[in-house]
């Protein structure tokens, strides 16, 4: 299936497949690598929370943020 394919199919569609490529990759039967840019961006969060420079906000202020 083409990129162009999938955005012709309605939302409610594309995301009934984005659910079931989720799905058959949960059951794949394997692990799933994650990239090395992942684990850098933990490693810099931790470091953030542990010297105490992290800034935490609520849910509703992240909500507010973005609308």
């Amino acid at each position: 299936m083409l990129t162009a394919e999938i955005k012709e199919m309605p939302v409610n569609e594309r995301i009934i497949l984005m659910e079931e490529i989720w799905d058959s990759l949960c059951h794949e039967g394997k692990e799933i690598e994650s990239p090395a840019w992942h684990k850098e961006i933990l490693d810099e969060r931790v470091n953030l929370i542990n010297s105490g420079k992290a800034n935490f906000i609520s849910i509703q202020e992240l909500k507010d943020a973005n609308t």
